[in-house]
């Protein structure tokens, strides 16, 4: 055995797979001849970023409208940033937003799909059987530099104004020689492994990014760390291995990983393997005063995919938000095709390259969009979103919903047709609770509410009242009960219009609405409310009768 074969005896396990073996054991998908495979591939070192999602959602919809296939795929390889059940929540959230997902970890923590494992550090032989392969060919060694050996080289670069990095005259261990690398493995001393390169960093590439366009790049020159010390390969090793046995044909990723797309590129060519498309956008801004700045982990709660579940944004709405950050011309398409589903959009790389600069969130925007979706479902669907909601972040409402689920239901129905079409005044389903309180009891006026009523006279107060009470019907039709309602306003010297109101200004003390109002205050506690005549439909003669009462008793 020579001394190359004693070196890959002590680095590498006798019984890794074969690269034929491999590539037997992830054969060609069959599939149409433009479809798109494509995948989202979270690390579990946190919560779920919205900027994940908005990348998720992308490949999602390439994959499905060209009749390909979406995977996800967990890159657990950077274990000491590894965050305990992150993997499994960030795999819940993705599948929660209804994306349809077609292989890749399920919340059980089992799998589907023959691509698999999807799960990086179950994959390790394959990655080990590669770097064989390049230590093999001399284009891997091991590099024995501890941390302060690379911090003091990282220093001298620094003063001496050279670029960072392992490279050339600063890659130490690149051509040490064979009896010292076996040496130092016999005793143990910790190692990683490095990629050779042989790029030259004054030599320029050209790159076809999916929504950047052609660009010039420098070739990778650096000996980057292809396997870390645990034995888990880096990102920059992994996903290429990865995403040419899952046979991904596009990659839709953050331009962080722009610069390193010569690396990238260099490692499959090295393989002879023909490389995906890949598409870099940039993070998504967020104005801060009166300049940009990245939606940021730490200062901004938006960032999270978990706040708007808290918060109760429709799902779907979350989605339709992000696809409209991605390419403008949704928002049209919308417009133009209100009852259809959003998946029936057709995404184009042309004009996903307009945001691929930075989308500008805006949450006004959202709620907007949240508005809308929420106005076109039907109550029902409202009311079981809401319970949904709320059995998560409000048991007590929850509570009040599922005791008295008809009389729910009918509160959400005011002014919302039976195919939907309703009033836009929720954006999430936090906001049920604010919008239906009134119908449930128990119900109080606020002291300006009652400060507002002392401010009409006592005998049109209470006059107006006792009058309702006696004349109202809960049978009356809309029409009917607005003529009581003139009755009342004439009978204490109200106009019927604010027209005849401004031609007879000092005939009267105000016009009907103001008479209207004192109903509305008393039963919804404010002062604008959706339709006063189906609010009271809802609640019945006696839920009316004693809050109007009631009302009186604390005037």
């Amino acid at each position: 055995m020579n001394i190359q074969e004693r070196i890959a005896v002590k680095l590498f396990s006798s019984d890794l797979p074969t690269l034929q073996s491999i590539e037997e054991r992830y054969p060609q998908r069959v599939l149409p001849a433009d479809a798109m495979v494509t995948r989202v591939a979270p690390s579990p070192t946190g919560f779920m970023h919205l900027g994940g999602l908005y990348a998720a959602l992308i490949s999602e919809r390439l994959a499905h409208q060209s009749g390909g296939v979406f995977y996800i795929r967990i890159e657990d390889t950077d274990k000491k940033r590894e965050v305990a059940g992150a993997a499994g929540t960030i795999v819940r959230k993705l599948r929660n937003y209804d994306l349809v997902i077609d292989e890749g970890p399920l919340p059980s923590g089992d799998e589907v799909g023959a691509y698999g494992p999807y799960t990086q550090s179950k994959r390790a032989d394959l990655y080990h059987a590669h770097i064989r392969e390049l230590y093999v060919q001399g284009r891997a060694y091991p590099c024995f530099c501890t941390v302060e050996e690379l911090d003091e080289m990282r220093k001298l670069q620094e003063l001496q104004r050279a670029r960072f990095g392992y490279y050339g005259q600063w890659a130490k261990c690149r051509d040490r020689s064979e009896e010292k690398v076996l040496e130092l493995l016999q005793s143990n001393t910790p190692y990683v492994m490095r990629f050779k390169s042989m790029g030259d960093f004054n030599k320029k590439i050209t790159v076809a990014d999916l929504l950047k366009g052609r660009r010039e790049l420098s070739e990778n020159d650096q000996d980057i760390v292809i396997m870390k010390s645990d034995g888990l390969p880096t990102y920059h090793f992994a996903h290429l291995i990865d995403d040419h046995y899952m046979r991904t044909t596009h990659i839709v990723r953050g331009d962080e990983w722009f610069s390193s797309l010569p690396l990238h590129l260099q490692l499959f060519e090295l393989f002879g393997w023909t490389p995906p498309r890949y598409g870099h956008y940039a993070a998504i801004q967020k104005m801060d005063g009166t300049s940009k700045r990245k939606l940021s982990k730490r200062y901004d709660a938006e960032a999270n995919v978990e706040y708007y579940t808290e918060v109760g944004y429709p799902r779907v709405a979350v989605l339709e938000y992000l696809l409209n950050l991605a390419d403008s011309e949704f928002e049209e398409w919308r417009a133009a095709h209100q009852d259809t589903s959003y998946t029936e959009y057709v995404l184009r790389f042309e004009r996903l390259a307009s945001s691929a600069g930075g989308a500008l969130f805006d949450l006004v925007k959202l709620e907007s969009i949240s508005k809308d979706v929420i106005a076109n479902m039907r109550a029902q669907d409202v009311y079981e979103c809401a319970v949904e909601w709320a059995r998560e972040q409000s048991t007590a409402f929850a509570r009040v919903l599922e005791d008295q689920s008809d009389y729910a239901i009918q509160s959400l129905s005011v002014e919302r047709a039976l195919d939907g079409k309703g009033r836009k005044d929720i954006a999430k389903w936090s906001d049920v609770p604010k919008e239906i309180s009134y119908f449930f009891e128990p119900f109080t006026l606020t002291q300006d509410q009652i400060q507002l009523l002392k401010g009409i006279s006592q005998d049109v107060l209470h006059g107006s009242i006792e009058l309702f009470i006696k004349t109202y019907e809960d049978t009356d039709s809309k029409e009917r009960w607005f003529e009581k309602v003139k009755e009342i306003a004439k009978t204490y010297g109200y106009a019927e219009s604010q027209k005849e109101l401004k031609t007879h200004q000092e005939q009267y003390k105000g016009y009907v609405a103001d008479i209207v109002k004192i109903f509305r205050v008393l039963l919804t506690g404010r002062a604008q409310s959706p339709d006063l005549h189906a609010i009271m439909k809802v609640m019945g003669n006696e839920r009316v009768f004693r809050r109007l009462k009631t009302g009186l008793d604390l005037l």
